[in-house]
């Protein structure tokens, strides 16, 4: 019984270590999972405004929240975004920086990434 036991917690162990190793294409996707954090002058409509430059470089972008920041004068949008390819976010953040009037703009890794059936 005990070889029984031992082959039943040694093989499923192997199997978890092969499968961590391998990676299945699951790190090589995670690069292009992003959160967008904007920030906007309040008379600036921020419905459409990104809209043209999110769309050339992103597959999906989602606006999860917006913020109301520096005693109301600023907006904070927090966009989830999956981009087309992960060399061009310096492009991205310059053409957005023309629109939101050089204001803070930061971009970095989703922490739960979205998932594709």
């Amino acid at each position: 019984m005990i070889e029984y036991g031992f082959l039943c917690a040694i093989l499923p162990g192997l199997a978890s270590l092969v499968f961590n190793r391998l990676d299945l294409g699951s790190q090589k996707k995670a690069a292009l999972y992003k959160t967008l954090h904007i920030t906007i002058p309040e008379d600036l409509d921020y419905t459409d405004v990104f809209r043209p430059i999110l769309e050339e470089y992103t597959s999906s972008s989602e606006l999860t929240q917006v913020k109301i920041t520096n005693m109301g004068s600023l907006f904070r949008l927090t966009y989830n975004l999956t981009l087309r390819a992960p060399g061009l976010e310096k492009e991205m953040i310059d053409k957005l920086r023309c629109r939101n009037g050089n204001l803070e703009i930061s971009v970095s890794r989703q922490e739960t990434p979205i998932g594709e059936l």
